[in-house]
């Protein structure tokens, strides 16, 4: 579990075939500072399992279906990634709850900058459309963030809004996003079960299924 605070910025420092997937290993000094073997680290959102490291690198099997549902596929040597290490069971929960399983991925569609801020529009697949709300929680690429504003379902298009903050831009790669590129998105796990048990109410009207 993690909690989308991201804690350093990484870089990919090589990508190999492995049977339908790819292993990749990561610079990233914070993160295996007091990591061992088995632990779970996000890469810009997916949850990824140390299999092994170094003084400063750690390497993680990608398997074929994360490779499909996010950016990892796109990786290559020298790619920045957002790092964060699974939350301690007495630690702070400072964003929101993250599962590090990346439900899909969005394309962004316009950068705004502000005085103090800068607005991001991001556009997303349209079945994750209903699982975000203004105010609401989303992670992107691995970054717990707060929906600013989002398309309505009588819309053309979906999309939501996030505004970031300077230090979001500067410690995270999400400073450096530009209309046309892809990123990894996360919906709040509340709104998937809310929407999971929906789908099942009409059948449990008469009490059963």
């Amino acid at each position: 579990m993690f909690t989308g605070i991201v804690e350093e910025r990484g870089a990919v420092v090589a990508v190999e075939p492995s049977g339908d997937g790819v292993r990749l290993t990561v610079r990233a000094p914070v993160a295996v500072s007091d990591a061992a073997q088995g632990d779970s680290i996000a890469v810009s959102g997916v949850c990824l399992t140390v299999v092994d490291q170094g003084d400063d690198w750690f390497t993680a099997d990608v398997m074929r279906q994360s490779l499909d549902m996010s950016t990892l596929g796109s990786f290559g040597v020298g790619t920045p990634v957002n790092l964060e290490r699974a939350m301690a069971a007495h630690g702070r929960l400072g964003g929101h709850i993250v599962q590090g399983h990346v439900d899909g991925t969005g394309i962004v569609l316009e950068v705004r900058p502000g005085a103090q801020w800068r607005v991001i529009r991001i556009g997303l697949p349209t079945g994750l459309a209903p699982l975000v709300v203004d105010k609401g929680s989303i992670t992107v690429d691995g970054v717990s963030l707060t929906v600013s504003a989002a398309s309505e379902a009588t819309d053309d298009t979906d999309w939501f809004e996030v505004s970031l903050i300077p230090e979001t831009l500067e410690v995270t790669t999400l400073g450096a996003l530009a209309p046309g590129d892809r990123v990894n998105l996360e919906t709040d796990i509340l709104a998937r079960h809310v929407q999971r048990l929906l789908a099942f109410h009409p059948h449990n009207e008469g009490g059963s299924r």
